[in-house]
Formats: structure tokens, sequence, C-alpha cells
């Protein structure tokens, strides 16, 4: 069953969609924008079903009021999992790591654009996505050993020493500690910083959208799919992913319109 993006209505967050771009917006501002078991469940659904849908060329993904996402909720989360046995533990946690796994199997690019509070849960949704937009204002944090917790969760420790490096990331996991815009952007977890990110965001998502979307899937998958393999088997895995792109319709659109010195118009099939 295909996935109706313009119809889509979520409970649990704001939904966007035209021109081939979807915009995810949470939506507690009042309370920074904080998950809830409700919220991650949704969004984890949501990402899955984005496999689903031909119209959705790229996600943004944003946060109400100033803010992108303070982590999971205080009262609503964190309150519960100190009652919880054993197996309701591991629903959760399994449940928070689908997420990002949804995250980084959707085909489409994912571009978080962030402001202000982007702490635990919030920065992992940054970290999970393709492309990371700042604002000056944006303090990035990997709060979890401040709650008791390890750094190992939802996936930071595979995923972030690859942005930034081992050394980098297990300070800022050991830590807990903020990490500003600027120095951010220096270590590598932000693509830029600027002043009207949700602009910088859709721009981008525009110009993507309008791109070759079979051959952006493709390459988000060998992004990933490329981490645990040899670079003799990168470069054959690779060989394959570009042969097949070239059987696509796109590929010859783009030979016709250089041939004819006119820009290609992709269709994404």
């Amino acid at each position: 069953m295909s996935f109706d993006a313009s119809n889509f209505r979520p409970h649990h967050f704001l939904w966007e969609f035209a021109d081939g771009v979807a915009t995810v917006t949470l939506n507690r501002p009042e309370r920074k924008n904080p998950l809830t078991f409700e919220s991650y469940a949704e969004l984890r659904d949501t990402f899955r079903s984005l496999a689903r849908a031909k119209d959705v060329k790229v996600v943004v993904i944003r946060g109400e009021g100033g803010n992108f996402c303070s982590g999971g909720d205080v009262h609503e989360i964190i309150g519960p999992l100190t009652r919880m046995d054993d197996a309701g533990l591991l629903e959760f946690t399994t449940m928070t790591g689908d997420l990002v796994k949804a995250i980084r199997a959707c085909p489409q690019p994912i571009i978080a654009a962030v402001e202000g509070v982007c702490a635990g849960a919030g920065a992992i949704l940054a970290m999970a996505s393709d492309i990371r937009f700042a604002s000056p204002s944006a303090k990035a944090a990997f709060l979890f050993t401040r709650v008791g917790l390890s750094g190992a969760d939802m996936g930071a420790c595979a995923i972030l020493p690859r942005i930034i490096g081992h050394g980098r990331a297990a300070e800022l996991l050991f830590t807990g500690r903020s990490i500003s815009a600027d120095e951010g952007v220096a270590w590598g977890f932000w693509n830029r910083v600027v002043e009207d990110v949700l602009a910088e965001a859709s721009a981008l998502a525009l110009e993507l959208a309008r791109g070759p979307t079979f051959a952006h899937a493709m390459t988000k998958r060998q992004l990933d799919g490329e981490w645990h393999v040899s670079i003799d088997e990168a470069i054959t895995m690779e060989a394959e992913a570009q042969a097949i792109c070239m059987k696509t319709k796109d590929f010859h659109r783009a030979y016709e319109a250089f041939a004819n010195k006119r820009k290609p118009e992709f269709q994404g099939n």
C-alpha cells in the first residue's frame, strides 16, 4: 500500500507536504519539543512508511518555537521508565533504536533544521539525519550520562564517531556537555550555520527534490551500506549501484538535455 503524503495527518507532530518536500515539525514548544512514547512510535512508523511514498523526495525535520527537541519527556518517559520491568525497558530501547533504523533506511534524504536546544534524543534525530543545518543559537548535547545512562543510545556509539571522529564523539558521550553552533560546524557535526535555518534547509530540499531521486536513494543506501565493508568491496558495490542507475530514464534524460544544451528535468525513474 502506498503512503499518501498529501492526506497524512499525524497525531503527535505536524506534517506539511509540497513540491516533493515533506516537513516534520515537532510541536510541543512550551516544553522545547520533547518526545513521548507515542511520538517516538509515530515517527518510527512514518519514516518506515516513507519507503512507499514515491511523491516524497526529501524530508525536513525541525522543531517549533525556536528549539529543535529537548529529548525524551522527563515526566512522560523518564519517570515511567524507572518503574518498568526488564521486558518493558528493552521494548522501549528497541523502539527508540528502530526510529533511527527507519530514518536511515528510508530512501529520501533527511535534512535537520536545528535551532536552540537539541539534546538527548533530539541530538540523535539530528545525528541520524543525512544533512544538518544549525542556527547560531543551536546547542547539541548527548545528555545520557547526565541521567545515569551510557552514551550508547540509539546508535550514537556507531554513528557519531563516523561524523566527528572517535575522540570527539567519546568526549561528548562521556561528558554529556553541549557543543555550540560554532564548535559543531568546526567538528563537522553541522554542515552549515545560518541565520534562517529553515529557509536554508527548505531551499536545499527543493533543489534535491528536483534532482534524480532514484539516484539520491541509491547514494543514501550506499553511504550506509559501505560502512562495514572493505574498500575493494565498496568499489564493487558502487559499480553495481551505478550500473543500475545507468538504466534509469533520468540518466537518459540528463544525456539528452546535455546534448541539447539545456537543464535536465528529472522525474525520479
